[in-house]
């Protein structure tokens, strides 16, 4: 064995001795737990702010789509311009490289009255071939029904906002108006009720056929307000915007309407603004943890060092260097830093996985968008984390270190 490790792990052992009364131990204690917290708290932050935007961006995806396309007239309002949306048009979007799925949609504003009370609402339409795995994992009572664009079904989803605000349940016949010309009036079945706690779609959208929508706006055979496009790598999101509105420049439809591609972070800038703000959060706690781990482990080095001056004459003495002995110090630092280090994991672990399946930590839906905080460990970052941890802590052990070479042998050897 390498004679600088054997005396490192020696000087570990001794400390870990329960007899032992050298005033380093607390020192050792202080800085096993400034790494253990440390890490733990890096830990437990990463998981939280990634699982936190993967949670909310989905759910913003899932309540339209990565990418939109829509007339290059529309307006930041539910009234859309329509554009063609139809077969031929779909099979050429669905066969560009990174889309994954194709479906429309048209939108129309009404409102909802009843025998005491009266909520603004939009109608969404939706066809055959929508993508309903978002809304069937937010359905909270009844079924989706078969939409389709051929047909009207007079049924509808309605949130479980809208439901409770107006005291309707699955079943219930809700009376809509909508105003063009004239007023329009739609009875409506609610089929089911869903809740994804996104207040700016709770709030507001009821789903039903893409048919009827298209009736309400009085719109022409093949009319849609826009087609919803899911990507198959959101990483390359930009790329596969960027040949979508290649593919539609300057093309236009059989009534003349130009077609315009945007990705949802340009639907919703403020929310994805929001979301990139987090990872600040996170360099910051980063930072600061990494700060107060290494910083703990400087000091209860010094200490060790200071306590151990007459073993450090005795090996210059006995012909070790500087650099040799500074190995040994750092070798023991090493252990420490593996102890700490595996506390934080376990303390870390421990409350990803408690969160994780149980949820005691919850979150208020109509702020976060969430009811509870999630948990998202990624391995290469988790190991990125230890990693970093461990080669941060030794490097700003290594200025300190150099203390060694100030202690002179004929002196330090008679040290009490």
């Amino acid at each position: 064995m390498n004679w600088k490790l054997f005396i490192a792990r020696r000087i570990y052992q001794t400390k870990e001795k329960e007899g032992d009364r050298n005033v380093s131990k607390p020192a050792v204690r202080i800085a096993m737990v400034g790494i253990a917290i440390g890490l733990a708290v890096m830990i437990l932050s990463v998981a939280v702010v990634v699982g936190f935007k993967h949670e909310v961006r989905d759910k913003v995806i899932g309540l339209g789509a990565d990418i939109l396309v829509t007339s290059l007239d529309v307006v930041q309002s539910y009234q859309v311009t329509p554009v063609v949306g139809d077969d031929s048009l779909i099979s050429a979007l669905g066969k560009m490289p990174g889309v994954k799925h194709v479906q429309r949609y048209a939108t129309k504003p009404g409102m909802i009255m009843t025998s005491d009370n009266f909520q603004g609402i939009v109608l969404k339409g939706i066809g055959q071939e929508y993508d309903t795995t978002f809304l069937h994992r937010h359905l909270q009572e009844g079924h989706i029904p078969a939409f389709t664009d051929s047909v009207s079904s007079n049924q509808v989803l309605v949130s479980k906002t809208i439901a409770d605000r107006l005291g309707v349940r699955v079943g219930d016949k809700l009376y809509t108006y909508y105003l063009e010309n004239n007023i329009r009036a739609r009875r409506l079945t609610v089929a089911g009720i869903y809740q994804t706690n996104f207040s700016s779609y709770d709030d507001l959208f009821l789903l039903t056929d893409l048919r009827t929508v298209e009736r309400l706006n009085n719109w022409e055979p093949g009319q849609v307000g826009g087609l919803e496009i899911q990507v198959t790598d959101y990483d390359l999101l930009d790329e596969t915007n960027g040949h979508i509105l290649s593919s539609l420049d300057k093309k236009t439809d059989k009534y003349g309407g130009r077609y315009y591609a945007q990705t949802i972070e340009e639907v919703y800038p403020q929310i994805f603004a929001w979301l990139d703000l987090l990872d600040i959060n996170v360099w910051v706690i980063l930072v600061l943890m990494v700060g107060v781990a290494g910083f703990t482990m400087i000091s209860g080095l010094l200490i060790i060092i200071l306590e151990r001056t007459n073993m450090i004459g005795v090996l210059k003495a006995l012909g070790a260097d500087n650099t040799a002995i500074r190995k040994v110090f750092l070798s023991f630092a090493v252990f420490l830093i593996r102890k700490g280090m595996l506390w934080g994991n376990v303390i870390a672990l421990t409350c990803c996985a408690v969160q994780y399946f149980f949820r005691p930590v919850r979150l208020d839906p109509a702020v976060y968008y969430i009811d509870a905080v999630p948990i998202e460990l990624n391995l290469w970052i988790w190991l990125l984390l230890n990693a970093g941890t461990l080669v941060v802590s030794v490097l700003m052990l290594v200025g300190p270190s150099y203390l060694i070479s100030r202690i002179h042998p004929a002196r330090s050897i008679r040290f009490e």
